[in-house]
């Protein structure tokens, strides 16, 4: 049987170059205390062996361990998996991050937490002495978490709060979720909707009050009020489901609802259903997110999109040139988002009477 050929090692080119192994480790990461002739030198033997650094020799310096460590909730995130609902959100993450790491000569790593958790201070602890990231990717919710930007932050480490508008340490990075949402109403509002109910998220994302306020800023800029056409979610398929009993069972529903979710936009879609509503002839509808549930719901939904690739990609961006003490000018970035029209907007039907509740509401 044929033996396997050996990997190069950095021991390899420390060899045949005639020089030590942390003098290999600078010249891989560019560090400036190394002589021309010897960068030369090392170059060379790097290119002869065909030697692939590894982030292993890239950490042998002690300076830089080239990981970008991001964090996302660990409670939602594996109910997610575990349904097999087809949220994307961890994909598009790992699809923005991770290639704009590998530009850079970064890794990408995930980790789960539970931002409720009374010992995610020492979880986090943990994870950071036993990773030593050179930045950290925060998601909503742990994005505005006291607990935790004061943790990464005196750490001293460059972080990245996605989802975020706050003031404080940290680079901010939003999807204008008030824009995008004052961006689907006047979309609704240009199909002649008056009464636009809203299904909100959870309070614990600071981004679903955003999200409202976009909602309620158009609606008032269009001299539409709002009273009893709101209600609240917590991003479940279920939680979308009740809301919109509640909001199309009353005595004046909504020709038109807008969902802060995709989930909750199904459940909404559901209710729709089993109360006899056609969409879009009856009822109207958009969602957030545009993940690939509402590309294949019946009707296609119009959704907003979160361009949640090119945040990430942003965040890692922004997180390597701090490392390289570089500034960005800016200590928050806006990444805009855009409508997708699908099948589940129409011109608003005549008024019609409250229709009878569904069975188990």
């Amino acid at each position: 049987m044929a033996r396997r050929r050996q990997s190069v090692t950095i021991k390899h080119v420390a060899a045949d170059a005639g020089v030590s192994l942390q003098t290999v480790s600078r010249v891989i990461n560019n560090e400036p205390n190394v002589r021309p002739k010897m960068q030369e030198r090392v170059q060379a033997s790097i290119d002869k062996l065909g030697y692939v650094p590894s982030i292993a020799a890239q950490r042998m310096s002690g300076s830089k361990s080239y990981l970008i460590l991001a964090l996302n909730d660990r409670e939602r995130t594996v109910e997610s998996w575990r349904a097999r609902e087809g949220n994307d959100w961890v994909d598009q993450m790992l699809l923005g991050g991770m290639l704009t790491c590998a530009e850079h000569g970064y890794r990408m790593i995930i980790e789960l937490v539970d931002t409720h958790n009374d010992h995610v201070e020492k979880e986090l602890q943990a994870v950071l002495s036993s990773l030593r990231p050179d930045g950290v990717m925060l998601t909503p919710p742990h994005s505005d978490n006291p607990l935790i930007v004061k943790l990464f932050a005196d750490a001293g480490l460059p972080f990245a709060r996605i989802g975020s508008q706050s003031r404080g340490p940290g680079i901010a990075i939003s999807m204008d979720d008030a824009g995008s949402a004052r961006k689907a109403t006047e979309h609704l509002l240009a199909y002649g909707h008056k009464r636009i109910g809203f299904i909100a998220g959870p309070p614990d994302y600071e981004l679903s009050g955003w999200r409202e306020d976009g909602w309620r800023g158009a609606m008032a800029k269009a001299g539409l009020g709002t009273a009893g056409l709101s209600q609240a979610g917590d991003f479940s398929e279920q939680s979308g489901s009740v809301a919109a009993r509640a909001l199309l069972g009353c005595a004046e529903p909504p020709t038109a609802i807008i969902a802060s979710n995709d989930q909750m936009a199904l459940g909404a879609l559901k209710v729709a259903r089993e109360m006899s509503l056609d969409v879009p002839s009856d009822l109207s509808l958009i969602s957030f997110d545009n993940s690939p549930l509402v590309k294949f719901a019946q009707p296609p939904l119009t959704a907003i999109d979160q361009p949640i690739a090119e945040t990430a990609s942003v965040a890692a961006q922004a997180i390597i040139e701090a490392n390289r003490g570089e500034d960005s000018n800016a200590s928050s970035h806006i990444v805009q988002a855009r409508l997708v029209e699908r099948q589940s907007v129409a011109l608003p039907c005549p008024a019609r009477p409250a229709p009878p509740a569904a069975e188990g509401s």
